[in-house]
């Protein structure tokens, strides 16, 4: 529904497009009187806390990239991307031909070695040069074993297993690629990978054949200013939440040495450890925090309202038991909130008095002239008034 606004001597008429259209003309503003309302409340004990604000991210603490130890071709892939893994579960096979060759060929090198390493020593007449042609082949020898020492091992890779539980964000390859050990690199379609999609992920190019982030451990990357890095410390308790309201905690795990200074304002770098087990946490969505680095418990507060200066003293009306109010003047603390410490003149219990105000009734004595009407046909006159009339006749001057 579009809206127009006029101001008609000092009074605002809104006119609805469409609808009846009422108008509303009056000489003199009425005026609001605000009504004072007293009311009685308790010095009482309170937790006070300073904080530092600021927002941040969310960023699961695992998150691991997993990779072939093997070459080969891809025989099966048993994940999709989203998918839920423990420590320990098959993610995708290789088939054996590669190893099996690399086997083969690595106990031949070492047997050619050690061949060479016995004739050697057969031959020797213990002269300089034959121990020297002896260490030699040793050392072939004893390199040709690590290497089917590594043949052997390759042989359990072709079978690449989860190495911590979470959740298989990225998959990097597909039945039928040819990879080659450490990487994801590949001849098949699946080249690119495939991520998880809905998962509130950030992930970034990868060419490892899988990621896998836990869900179960976060952390949320924070900067403060100087002057507030200053106030906070290691292990300081921190009050964590998200947009929809979720709240959690955590603890001030590392202060960054060094600001950063892209904005133009130096900010330092905090990394917050997420406690408990929150639940509808998500990779890479905003935080907000408050860093507490001060708490003060049994701390005994009034309202703020209820203090007030007198003579550059603070005072507060205290109401005694009879309902006499006696003003009496108290040393003050820090205010946190809408509540102030109390350090001197006041005992738990005692009852402050707090003013408070209430919209009035309007002006009882406006003078002039109410007219409330109907314009012809329901709708707000539009261009300009004749002669610079309002409607009815009246001037607009």
């Amino acid at each position: 529904m579009k809206a127009r606004w006029w101001v008609l001597s000092g009074v605002v008429v809104l006119a609805l497009a469409g609808g009846g259209v009422w108008w509303t003309i009056a000489a003199q503003a009425t005026s609001a009187v605000a009504t004072p309302v007293t009311q009685t409340v308790a010095a009482s004990r309170e937790t006070m806390e300073q904080t530092v604000s600021a927002t941040g991210t969310l960023t699961p603490t695992v998150q691991e990239e997993v990779s072939f130890a093997a070459s080969g071709t891809v025989t099966g892939v048993s994940v999709i991307a989203g998918t839920v893994v423990a420590a320990g579960d098959l993610l995708a096979t290789v088939d054996t031909l590669t190893v099996d060759a690399d086997l083969l060929a690595a106990r031949a090198t070492l047997a050619s070695a050690a061949a060479k390493l016995t004739d050697s020593q057969d031959a020797s007449d213990g002269s300089t040069a034959d121990l020297a042609q002896i260490a030699a082949n040793t050392a072939s020898v004893t390199t040709a074993q690590n290497g089917v020492d590594d043949a052997v091992a390759a042989q359990s890779a072709v079978t690449l297993t989860a190495p911590v539980a979470g959740v298989v964000t990225v998959v990097n390859v597909a039945v039928g690629d040819v990879i080659s050990a450490g990487t994801s690199t590949s001849t098949g379609a699946a080249a690119g990978g495939t991520a998880a999609a809905g998962a509130g992920a950030t992930t970034t190019a990868s060419t490892a054949a899988f990621t896998i982030v836990g869900t179960d451990s976060w952390t949320v990357n924070l900067t403060v200013g100087e002057a507030n890095a200053a106030l906070i410390a290691a292990n300081d308790q921190v009050e964590l939440s998200l947009d929809d309201g979720t709240a959690f905690f955590g603890t001030v795990s590392e202060i960054g040495l060094l600001p950063s200074t892209t904005t133009g304002v130096a900010a330092y770098p905090v990394v917050v450890v997420v406690t408990g087990t929150a639940e509808g946490l998500y990779d890479g969505v905003a935080v907000t925090a408050a860093i507490v680095y001060e708490r003060r418990t049994d701390v005994l507060t009034v309202a703020s309202a209820a203090v007030t200066s007198v003579d550059g003293a603070s005072v507060v009306t205290v109401k005694n038991a009879d309902g006499t109010e006696v003003s009496t003047p108290v040393t003050v603390g820090a205010t946190a909130g809408n509540l102030t410490e109390i350090t001197e003149g006041l005992a738990e219990g005692d009852e402050v008095v707090v003013a408070t105000f209430t919209p009035g009734s309007g002006n009882a004595g406006t003078t002039g002239t109410d007219r409330t009407g109907n314009f012809p046909g329901g709708e707000m006159p539009t261009g300009d008034f004749p002669a610079g009339q309002m409607p009815g006749g009246m001037n607009n001057d």
